[in-house]
């Protein structure tokens, strides 16, 4: 498998050192990324660079992921308007533990293939690295015309930079320094704002007589309409299914819009490019049926999550947007209802009245689900309410039966206007 003509076809690839693709063809080639640790989680921002890592392997390349311990308490000014908040060593310690944990879902480190992956922290190699040493060890082989360069640090001039965060391509140009007499590592990838830090490393270990060193960078994904990619209206879209329910994370990429699917199937399906194009094409014929974007959604959910998450974010998803049965509905435990109504209008009612039953003209008037008793009934009549997916007519009652574990209570509107009904 040819990696860079792979990267060029999925348009992955923005810049490349020369000599990068004769290297990849000669001979299995150590290639590494880094990590910063600014959350115990990495998010779908950081999918792209898993994904480099995963074709490099599968390419049957060698590669070190690096967890930016010492780095992490820098912060890289790369893309960054302002200096980040510096982290304390205990919270640098769990986030390095949690990205570890992420990235060994999706790399091989354990096998006993040549090429099986090693993961390193540098702060390792930094932690009894004195400053005086590392000035004049490092800092004396690049001059500051050559930092004033980077584009990280012309960016940043109007609104200032601290030396912290000046030196941050020193160390990271070392990491690469370290990597390449120490393990042999000739290949940095990253995304293109990291491009100036790459070179920078190219540079120091030419100038202290290292190995041949080679970089490439993919492009910055964003989105068409301008807003950045791997955000929600919530926030970030995490791996961590703590931080992101398996059923939001699966709904962030079916709910992909048209004009960016094949841009993100390409860049993260691993999915011939002729498989990806033969989807797409059936998906122009009937877009509303979003079958790219449930190929997307559902190769990544697996890829994340494992196929019987997939299977519950389906189901989920069915249950809102198809037509699930009220039982589907009650095998749901409280954890997952609530996933799944996650962003579903609340209201609240008390339990008390539900001994001798609340009329369901008086609950959706009352709540508020409807703003007056004569709008409710007549949504009611013309067959427009479902409760927990059941319609309802003008008698119903509602008991304490009707309650999803033993608490709650959805009710449909029309066809997909959903509240939720806690009771007290």
């Amino acid at each position: 498998m040819n990696l860079i003509a792979e990267l060029r076809e999925r348009k992955l690839l923005q810049d490349i050192m020369p000599g990068t693709e004769e290297q990849l063809n000669k001979e299995m080639t150590s290639g590494y990324i880094g990590f910063d640790p600014t959350a115990d989680s990495l998010h779908i921002g950081s999918m792209l660079q898993i994904t480099l890592l995963m074709r490099l392997q599968r390419a049957g390349h060698k590669p070190y992921a690096l967890i930016g311990g010492a780095t992490g308490m820098v912060g890289d000014p790369s893309g960054k308007s302002q200096e980040r908040n510096l982290l304390d060593m205990e919270t640098i310690d769990k986030n390095c533990a949690g990205i570890r944990r992420q990235l060994e879902r999706f790399i091989d480190f354990n096998s006993d293939a040549p090429n099986a992956a090693v993961m390193v922290n540098n702060y390792d190699w930094f932690k009894e690295f004195s400053f005086l040493d590392f000035i004049r060890d490092v800092g004396k082989h690049i001059t500051v015309n050559y930092m004033m360069a980077k584009d990280s640090v012309q960016k940043r001039l109007e609104t200032g930079m601290s030396f912290t965060e000046f030196s941050y391509q020193l160390i990271q140009g070392y990491d690469f320094f370290h990597l390449n007499t120490q393990h042999n590592v000739k290949l940095q990838m990253g995304g293109s704002d990291q491009w100036g830090n790459i070179i920078t490393g190219t540079e120091l270990i030419r100038r202290k007589g290292g190995t041949d060193a080679f970089g490439l960078v993919s492009p910055l994904i964003t989105k068409s309409d301008g807003s950045k990619f791997g955000k929600s209206e919530s926030g970030n879209i995490w791996l961590d299914p703590e931080r992101t329910s398996p059923y939001q994370f699966y709904q962030y990429w079916l709910k992909i819009p048209d004009a960016d699917v094949e841009k993100l199937a390409l860049i993260f399906s691993f999915k011939t490019i002729e498989e990806i194009r033969a989807v797409l094409e059936e998906h122009a014929l009937a877009p509303h049926l979003r079958k790219a974007q449930k190929m997307l959604a559902e190769e990544l959910t697996t890829l994340v999550h494992g196929a019987a998450e997939l299977a519950f974010a389906q189901q989920a998803s069915e249950i809102l947007f198809g037509q699930s049965s009220v039982e589907a509905l009650r095998a749901l435990d409280e954890k997952q209802l609530l996933e799944v109504m996650d962003g579903v209008p609340q209201v609240s009612a008390s339990n008390d009245a539900l001994a001798a039953g609340i009329d369901i003209i008086s609950f959706l008037a009352d709540t508020k689900i409807l703003p007056s008793r004569g709008e409710a009934k007549k949504m009611v009549q013309s067959n427009g309410v479902s409760v927990n997916k059941e319609k309802v007519g003008i008698d119903f009652v509602l008991k304490a039966e009707h309650l999803l574990n033993n608490r709650y209570l959805l009710v449909q509107k029309g066809k997909s206007n959903y509240t939720l009904g806690i009771f007290e």
